[in-house]
Formats: C-alpha cells, sequence, structure tokens
C-alpha cells in the first residue's frame, strides 16, 4: 500500500474528482475502478514508466480505458519497482472486452515486444476491481 493511504481511500479520493458516484434516484452508476499495481524486475521501472509515458497510455485511451492516476511509491520496500495506476472502465463487462481489444492491439504488441528486448519489464502484475461507495468524499 502506499504510505499512510489505503487502496480504497485513494480510489474514493480519485474518483471524486471524476464524478459523482450517484445517478438519479440515488442508483450507483455502472462505472468500475481498477486498481492496478505492477512489481517490476530490479532496475526496471523506468523503462516500464517511459512505455506508459509514451505509448501504453494513448493505446488504452484508444481502446475505453480512462487513465485515473497513476503513482510510484516514495518509501521502501516498493520504492524504485512498483508502478500503482486506477483505470475507470463503462462496466465490469466493458473492462473484459477493453483488455481484450487492448492485448490483440497491434501497436501494443509491438511496443511491448520492442520495451522488452533486452528482458521483461514486469514480474508481477495485481488487478482488484472496484465500486465508488455512496458515501466516499469528494476533493
Amino acid at each position: 500500500m502506499l504510505h499512510g493511504m489505503s487502496a480504497g481511500a485513494i480510489v474514493s479520493a480519485i474518483a471524486g474528482v471524476h464524478g459523482s458516484a450517484q445517478v438519479a434516484g440515488g442508483a450507483s452508476e455502472a462505472a468500475v475502478f481498477e486498481l492496478r499495481v505492477y512489481h517490476t524486475f530490479e532496475g526496471k521501472l523506468d523503462g516500464l514508466l517511459a512505455r506508459f509515458r509514451d505509448h501504453t497510455m494513448i493505446i488504452f485511451k484508444r481502446h475505453g480505458m480512462e487513465s485515473v492516476a497513476y503513482w510510484t511509491p516514495t518509501d521502501e520496500p516498493l520504492q524504485g519497482k512498483t508502478l500503482f495506476y486506477i483505470l475507470k472502465h463503462p462496466s465490469r463487462d466493458a473492462a473484459t472486452a477493453n483488455w481484450a481489444a487492448f492485448r490483440a492491439d497491434p501497436e501494443w504488441k509491438q511496443v511491448s515486444a520492442a520495451s522488452e528486448m533486452n528482458g521483461k519489464l514486469v514480474e508481477k502484475v495485481d488487478s482488484t476491481f472496484l465500486k465508488l461507495t455512496v458515501f466516499s468524499p469528494r476533493l
């Protein structure tokens, strides 16, 4: 976890910036947030960050994946080897379709292969889908 903040607190705070989780009548939106944590191999975080900055975020957008925010930890043991980020999807079904389209994207395949010419960047990925609670504070 990020120093002093739970993943849920981060999602709640960021989601408040991107709009209400309520629609008319008090029903929750179908939108889901996906918290992803990438654990990189030693010395590979900069390469991963460059890939996201220069390519991945653009490809995400093309496939309906809204980037909410990206973080790198400031404290050990995660500092220098971990990327946290949150995506927003219209629904859980849309998330499944978005990821399938992303993984099949020819540009993504090319970018991924080129960025890993000297070895894989990511050792492990954690993914958690979250929905915003009705009582979450807004920023």
